[in-house]
């Protein structure tokens, strides 16, 4: 057929893997339409089928019966310079290991044009926001958001992390211990990843006023079973207690629990009276353990939390609190045993019976 074009093997082949990998469209393209060439279709249907013009069709046929493969996909980049090889380390190091604040910006973030100003400013180095973009791309850097850690650090971690593995690993038979910690529970939904048609943002309707609660649960050691007691409207010793009083109701077979939680104030005897007054009734059978300060990290159940919220606070639609309390006591009615998520103590054998 007139219009068309005959491919060697060599160049058939270098075609088909320019059609496959290249990056750049437009050398995609090109390959595409010398290929189909080649196979004998007609111009009206290359164009219908790419989408493109018979006149783009014509160019590049013509640039291939001139000058052959290279015409069509052009020289090899050269590589880059050293010049921008070092600019380009110099963004990364930048963008990775300062702030904006630290070259006397009012920003908390880098952004390109910012970097941008930085190198035109200070180093009289004239590139684009698109360069700069390319090189972060080009060192693995991607825009993504970034996970909050604690600052601070307990002197005592390693003294208090041992004295809790000690604890565990020789615990009596009539003992028992359990990991303790609060969780808010709101109507206000928080916000997480969907399925959404792309290019339309998906909405999660919320309730305008927000409704909150709070549960007090203890992670059992020794089988994974969460614990909770009544919800609260505070976080405060009042819950505590009235946790600490389920616990005895519901692990009376053991002499001793053992319960195991963060440094709040209301958790504290010396610094809540609630507490010291409960223990001094209880403390014959309740014994309070404390975790390092800023390590949530040390506290199994903040994993079961975050199943929690994964499963069944994040976006949820419910109306009002008691339909999304109800909605979580279902979800622990199906499996209330959870595998113990953590390296730090090492003779867990708790496993989840039911996924949630």
């Amino acid at each position: 057929m007139s219009g068309s074009i005959s491919l060697c093997t060599r160049d058939r082949k270098a075609l088909l893997h320019l059609y496959r990998t290249a990056r750049d469209p437009q050398l995609r393209l090109r390959a595409h339409i010398l290929l189909l060439l080649d196979q004998g279709q007609s111009w009206t249907a290359i164009a219908q089928v790419l989408f493109t013009s018979t006149s783009t069709i014509n160019r590049w046929r013509q640039r291939f019966l001139a000058g052959g493969l290279e015409a069509v996909v052009g020289p090899r980049r050269p590589r880059a310079s050293a010049w921008a090889a070092f600019w380009a380390a110099v963004v990364v190091r930048w963008v990775t290991l300062r702030a904006p604040t630290d070259f006397g910006f009012v920003r908390s973030r880098w952004s390109c044009a910012t970097v941008v100003v930085l190198l035109r400013e200070d180093h009289g180095v004239q590139v684009s926001r698109e360069t700069v973009r390319r090189w972060l791309h080009q060192a693995d850097l991607v825009w993504r958001r970034p996970r909050p850690v604690l600052g601070p650090v307990d002197p005592r971690r390693a003294e208090k992390l041992r004295q809790i593995r000690a604890l565990l690993r020789h615990l009596p038979a009539e003992e028992t211990a359990v990991f303790q910690d609060e969780v808010d529970i709101n109507t206000n939904p928080e916000i997480g990843c969907m399925w959404m048609y792309r290019g339309q943002q998906a909405q999660v309707v919320t309730p305008g006023t927000n409704d909150k609660r709070y549960l007090a649960g203890s992670l059992h050691w020794r089988s994974g079973e969460l614990l909770l007691s009544e919800p609260g409207r505070q976080r405060n010793a009042d819950l505590f207690l009235a946790h600490l009083d389920e616990l005895r109701r519901r692990l009376r077979r053991y002499k001793v629990i053992h319960v195991i939680c963060d440094n709040a104030v209301f958790h504290i005897p010396e610094r809540c009276r609630k507490v010291r007054e409960y223990l001094s009734r209880w403390g014959h059978r309740i014994r309070l353990h404390f975790l390092p300060s800023y390590a949530p990290e040390t506290n199994p159940i903040e994993r079961v939390w975050w199943h929690l919220r994964e499963e069944i606070t994040r976006n949820h639609r419910c109306r009002n609190i008691d339909e999304l309390l109800d909605l979580i006591f279902e979800w622990l009615s199906v499996g209330s045993h959870f595998q113990i998520e953590t390296s730090l103590y090492d003779t867990a054998k708790a496993t989840r019976t039911t996924a949630a």
